[in-house]
């Protein structure tokens, strides 16, 4: 299914993780926005664009409704589809009656919501063609998770020749744009003062081309603009970037928060970094944990396990799979001369050390991501449960 990008409403605290769960287990479904106060739907569609409005009517659906029927009347592009325990056929012919294309009882049928899903993907095909988005975040501090996000954004502009996008969501102390040697203007800071979906000339003023060919929007330059930068910020700029770029790649956000939450929701693939330490694996557990609890769609998460093959302690890449019960994405084996170095010039792998082991490995996950069906990796191999971490949990 094409992409669907979906902004809900609800009022039930107790009912946000298995609408959220419910929603984000079709392939394609992105949430720009989650809103508590009815009062906000309209406000929220100005700032994010989306096909679908998923609206939980209860505790109230008939004072929901009205409000309900101006958003539809004032936002024609959004379909608006009600949710509610109530089978009552006057509430649903009044639904329909203010502009509600689908009304879904709880629990909600699968097939009935992937049906109405793939209709709207249909209908807005040529509407909502977005860019594959990207979002590398690290199990703990310093596992390297910048470096594969450049990285990996230098090699998806290689293989594809499209536009490419690398954005530093490390608010304070990224380092996106010194991996690139790149000297931003603009940032990050300035695309978010703008309180309505961005315009193009906005976003193209913010971004350096560094002689890869990839897009760099960098972090803030003063270090208390990071104050000013809300999840809709993010959310609002990854939305635009989406439309004019074949990949966006995020480094970051580096804390598991709200933030972070509304990034992973629109995400097509999220890179979950972590090195074999028993700490940051513990952390990983946690995060996935947290995920899991807030109805995250844990299929979207991918695990890459960084420099394999130094002292590990014993720890093995199949340890960490069966203690997190995910497969392994990607391994990056440990060479750190050659990282290092690269680093310090402010050059991506493919320039100062086309031939290592960590670019390869970086360009094996690189071709993938733009190829989920190729042949182009290795999977990991199954292993019987078992080693150090089998002891930790």
């Amino acid at each position: 299914m094409a992409a669907v990008r979906v902004l809900v409403f609800n009022a039930e605290e107790e009912y946000t993780a298995t609408l959220r769960s419910t929603l984000l287990s079709f392939e394609g479904v992105k949430i720009v926005a989650e809103v508590d106060e009815p009062a906000l739907m309209a406000q929220a569609l100005t700032q994010f664009p989306a096909e679908v409005l998923v609206a939980n009517l209860d505790p109230m659906p008939e004072a929901i409704l009205p409000m309900l029927e101006e958003v539809a009347q004032t936002n024609r592009g959004v379909e608006v589809f009600a949710v509610s325990n109530s089978t009552d056929g006057q509430l649903i012919l009044a639904a329909m009656r203010h502009g509600i294309r689908e009304f879904l009882t709880k629990p909600i049928d699968d097939e009935v919501l992937g049906s109405a899903l793939g209709k709207v993907a249909v209908r807005h095909s040529d509407d909502a063609k977005q860019g594959t988005l990207i979002t590398v975040i690290g199990g703990a501090g310093g596992v390297g998770a910048t470096t594969i996000a450049v990285n990996l954004a230098v090699e998806l502009k290689a293989l594809t020749q499209g536009n490419v996008t690398v954005v530093d969501l490390d608010h304070r102390f990224g380092q996106v744009a010194t991996h690139l040697d790149v000297d931003p203007t603009y940032t990050m800071a300035d695309l978010c003062e703008s309180t309505t979906q961005l315009e193009q000339q906005m976003i193209d003023r913010a971004l350096v081309k560094h002689h890869s060919g990839v897009n760099v929007l960098s972090r803030p330059n003063q270090f208390m603009q990071a104050d000013n930068i809300t999840a809709a910020h993010c959310v609002g700029v990854l939305s635009a970037l989406m439309a004019s770029n074949d990949y966006v790649v995020v480094d970051g956000p580096t804390r598991f928060d709200f933030g972070t939450k509304a990034v992973l929701d629109i995400s097509d693939f999220n890179m979950l970094v972590l090195q074999l330490v028993v700490p940051t694996v513990r952390s990983v557990h946690r995060m996935l944990e947290g995920m899991t609890e807030v109805g995250f769609n844990l299929d979207r998460m991918k695990l890459v396990c960084n420099r394999v093959g130094g002292e590990s302690g014993g720890i093995t890449t199949e340890d960490v799979r069966d203690t997190l019960n995910m497969d392994v994405f990607g391994e990056v084996p440990d060479d750190w001369n050659s990282v290092n170095a690269a680093i310090n010039i402010g050059e991506p792998l493919s320039v100062s050390s086309a031939k290592s082991k960590v670019r390869q490995s970086i360009r094996g996950m690189a071709l993938r991501v733009h190829d989920p069906t190729g042949k182009g990796y290795e999977e990991v191999k199954e292993t019987k449960k078992g080693g150090i971490l089998s002891k930790i949990f």
